[in-house]
C-alpha cells in the first residue's frame, strides 16, 4: 500500500521540483505588525539563508533570498478582503456604582460608531471591579456594569443578537492591588468590537 502511495505521489513531487520558484509575503496582523516570521535554510548545511520578520515584506523563493518591501497594489486583493482589526475600548466607573466617569461617557458614541462601520459586527462587553467589597458583590457589580453598557448601546441601535455582556468581578485586575483597595483603573468595562 505504501509503495502504491509513493508511486502515485512521484509525478506530483516531480512537478513541484520543476515549478519555478514562487514568493512569500509576510502580511500584517491586527496592529499592523508581523505576527510570525519566515526563515529559509540551506537543505544541505542547515545554515539560514535569510528571513522575513517585518510586516509587508516579501521575497522570492530560490537560491538567492533577499527581503524587500511588498508592492501594496499587487497584494491589495489579499488585504482588502480581510476584516478590520478588532477595536478595543475601556470605559471607567465611579466607585461602587454603574455610573460612568465623566471622561468615559463620550466614549460610548465612539464605540457605537465603530460598531456601525462593521457589517456583521460582534461585540464582547466585559465588566470588572476593584478589590473593595466581597467577591460575590463584585461579581454582580461587574455584570451590572457590562449589562448597563450593553443596554446603552442597544438604546443607540445596537442589535442585541450581536453583543454579549459578562462580569469578571475582581479576577482580572488591570492594576494589581491588595484586598479592599479602591483603584479607579480596575473599575472598568472592556469592549471588543470585531
Amino acid at each position: 500500500m505504501r509503495a502504491l502511495l509513493a508511486l502515485a505521489l512521484l509525478p506530483l513531487l516531480a512537478a513541484c521540483a520543476s515549478t519555478p520558484p514562487g514568493s512569500v509575503t509576510l502580511l500584517p496582523g491586527e496592529a499592523g505588525m508581523a505576527v510570525g516570521a519566515v526563515a529559509v535554510f540551506d537543505p544541505k548545511s542547515g545554515a539560514e539563508q535569510g528571513s522575513l520578520t517585518a510586516a509587508n515584506t516579501q521575497t522570492a523563493l530560490g537560491p538567492k533570498f533577499a527581503a524587500k518591501p511588498a508592492d501594496p497594489k499587487l497584494y491589495a486583493a489579499l488585504t482588502d478582503g480581510l476584516p478590520l482589526p478588532a477595536a478595543h475600548f475601556t470605559l471607567y466607573f465611579l466607585e461602587g456604582t454603574t455610573k460612568l466617569t465623566p471622561d468615559s461617557e463620550p466614549e460610548l458614541q465612539k464605540v457605537f460608531a465603530e460598531i456601525a462601520k462593521r457589517p456583521g459586527a460582534e461585540v464582547q462587553i466585559t465588566g470588572h471591579t476593584d478589590t473593595v467589597g466581597k467577591d460575590g458583590d463584585n461579581d454582580m457589580l461587574s455584570l451590572r456594569r457590562a449589562r448597563d453598557v450593553r443596554e446603552a448601546l442597544i438604546a443607540q441601535g445596537l442589535s442585541p443578537t450581536i453583543s454579549r455582556a459578562v462580569g469578571r468581578g475582581e479576577r482580572e485586575l488591570l492594576v494589581s492591588t491588595p484586598p479592599n483597595t479602591a483603584e479607579p483603573r480596575n473599575r472598568r468595562v472592556e469592549i471588543i468590537v470585531r
